[in-house]
Parts: structure tokens; sequence; C-alpha cells
């Protein structure tokens, strides 16, 4: 397989995939030092080969998770989530809500009765109307893109 052009292709790459390591300064196994292979900036390589070390050559957690990089509650996630979904498991994840979790089923039909009684109403409008019957405050790009979302599943 043809390496990346240069280093900055390969940053840029993993950065776009979201697995740049942060701290690759902090990964200290002599695996990844000097290597044409081993790439301390690759978060997904760096999580993999951590996991491995446990299982594969049995060494001690705490050590291992230090000489990577990581915590021992870290490695305890990464090897759950490796046994969760392999490979992607390790891959990171998008914090926070999936999903407009303010935006019930409830709140959601209120919204679309609200608009069929008045269309010309606008999602700053029909937020507002949320906020009074429900006391929820929501965004009106939230209910914007809910609105889309159950449009698509149309």
């Amino acid at each position: 397989m043809p390496r990346a052009k240069n280093n900055s292709d390969k940053q840029k790459a993993l950065q776009q995939h979201g697995t740049l390591n942060p701290r690759p300064q902090d990964v200290r196994h002599p695996l990844f030092e000097n290597s044409e292979f081993f790439d301390p900036s690759d978060l997904l390589q760096v999580k993999y080969e951590m996991v491995r070390q446990v299982h594969v050559d049995k060494r001690a957690v705490s050590r291992t998770a230090k000489e990577f990089g990581f915590s021992r509650p870290s490695f305890y996630q990464a090897e759950f989530t490796f046994e969760q979904g392999g490979l992607s498991g390790l891959l990171p994840q998008k914090r926070g809500p999936r999903n407009g979790h303010k935006l019930t089923p409830e709140v959601m039909k209120f919204v679309a009765e609200q608009q069929t009684l008045e269309p010309s109403l606008s999602f700053a409008q029909l937020a507002e109307q949320v906020q009074h019957k429900f006391h929820v405050k929501v965004h009106p790009r939230s209910i914007e893109r809910q609105l889309l979302r159950e449009k698509k599943l149309r």
C-alpha cells in the first residue's frame, strides 16, 4: 500500500476522520518510537495496540495504559468498545445528544398542529409557542431540523 505523500497528508486525513490523537507526545511505548509503521498520531492504531498488548502479550493494564498515553478507565472503555464493535468500536464517537431530545412526540404533534392551523408561523414563533405551552426552551433551528427528519421518514 502506498504511503501518504507526506506526514501532513496523513495528519489531515486523520483529522478529517476524527482519529487524530490529540496527545501523540504521551505515547511512550517502544513500538511507536522511530517506526515507519506505528504512528502515535493515529488514535485508532494506538488504542488497538494498547488493547492487544494487554490481551495477547498479557501486559499489565496500568503500565500499558500509561505507555500508550491513556488512563486505566480509558483503557477499559477502549476494551469494552472494541469487544462490542471491533475496530470500528475504537473510533471516537460524537459527544452530546444524538437527536432533538426536547422535541418529544407530544411536542412535535403540537408543532404540526400549529403549522396546520397557521402555516405562516416561523420556526421562531413555533419555538415561542412550545416554550409557552411546555415550558421547554427549544432553538427554532432544532424544530426545523426535526421536521426535516420526520419528513424524510415519511
